[in-house]
């Protein structure tokens, strides 16, 4: 039996790597993992992205920030929620066209391991 994909099917041309190059830089990929440096400067919109796959967050430096949906429609505002730790580690699904601004006065700096495919 093969393994089911957990890539989602959206435009490759809102891919993070395509649509947000200046956001995300690209550390490693083979066929089962792809492992991305996000870092987004205070007052800083990353364009609209999506990120296909599930992945673990590694938090290098934190700022507050706002992710919307593709139509501008705030669904997470950091500000109204606990503050994640520098160094702290968490788990995401695949999200769908967003956009990220950061509204703190430091840099978002994140290391993500996308899982391509299931083990």
């Amino acid at each position: 039996m093969q393994p089911q994909s957990t890539e989602q099917e959206w435009p490759e041309e809102l891919d993070a790597l395509r649509a947000a190059p200046k956001h995300h830089a690209l550390l490693f990929e083979n066929d089962a993992v792809r492992v991305l440096d996000t870092n987004i400067a205070p007052g800083d919109t990353v364009p609209l992205h999506t990120h296909r796959w599930p992945s673990a967050h590694y938090i290098l430096s934190v700022s507050s920030f706002v992710r919307r949906d593709a139509a501008s429609t705030a669904l997470v505002d950091s500000r109204t929620m606990h503050e994640l730790p520098e160094g702290a580690a968490l788990w995401s699904e695949p999200l769908p066209p967003h956009t990220l601004e950061n509204v703190g006065e430091r840099d978002l700096h994140v290391i993500s391991v996308e899982i391509k495919r299931p083990t």
